[in-house]
């Protein structure tokens, strides 16, 4: 079975944006939404894409929006709206979930890790930096949400420790480094100076 066809894709839209001062999913990238730019991106590595989100404001003509079964509860509520929604549709497959303010994602990881997980034994693939896992831009197993809900009912709330509950592969600097030279491929943009500093150099590259 291809990547493609056995991990779906859902993309992250729920935060806060609390340091940002307004919804950053909404933020312009080269004339395209950090929502709508994550969203296309993630559909060159899987068979489906689909946008968490409990705003009604961030519906996408292009890729269906599932509501946040938990909304402002964090990202780990998104998760498990992921999974549950992958559940319903009959898969027992992958997802590779990630948030929608990572600028600097690459087709070719994304492919490399939706191909990672479609062979892995695992219940989630998680990359892992110098700032320690990576798991808002990883693979989630369709059934580690049954173990994962009983740990989010019981008040977890990090998704790290969610993951510690599981059975998970990592990919280290050894498996992700040569799709990012510069460092920059789990950046993401939290407040304005942020996304300034990722305009600024995504234009010097396109330079």
């Amino acid at each position: 079975m291809s990547a493609e066809s056995s991990v779906r894709g859902y993309v992250l839209a729920g935060g806060a944006s609390s340091r940002f001062g307004t919804d950053k999913a909404l933020a312009e990238f080269q004339g395209q939404t950090m929502l709508a730019r994550t969203a296309k991106l993630l559909s060159t590595a899987v068979s489906t894409v689909k946008i968490i989100s409990p705003a009604a404001k961030l519906a996408d003509a292009a890729y269906k929006t599932i509501p946040d079964r938990w909304p402002g509860e964090g990202p780990l509520g998104g998760i498990l709206t992921a999974l549950f929604d992958a559940r319903q549709s009959g898969t027992n497959a992958w997802c590779l979930i990630v948030s929608c303010d990572m600028p600097f994602l690459t087709t070719e990881w994304l492919g490399f890790l939706a191909e990672q997980a479609s062979q892995s034994g695992a219940e989630a693939v998680v990359p892992k930096s110098g700032q320690g896992w990576e798991p808002l831009c990883a693979c989630w197993k369709v059934s580690a949400a049954e173990i994962v809900l009983p740990n989010f009912e019981a008040g977890t709330r990090k998704v790290t420790e969610a993951l510690n509950a599981l059975h998970v592969e990592v990919l280290d600097e050894k498996d992700w480094k040569r799709f990012d030279t510069d460092g920059r491929l789990f950046w993401n943009v939290n407040t304005v100076a942020d996304y300034e500093e990722a305009r600024r150099v995504i234009a010097a590259e396109k330079s």
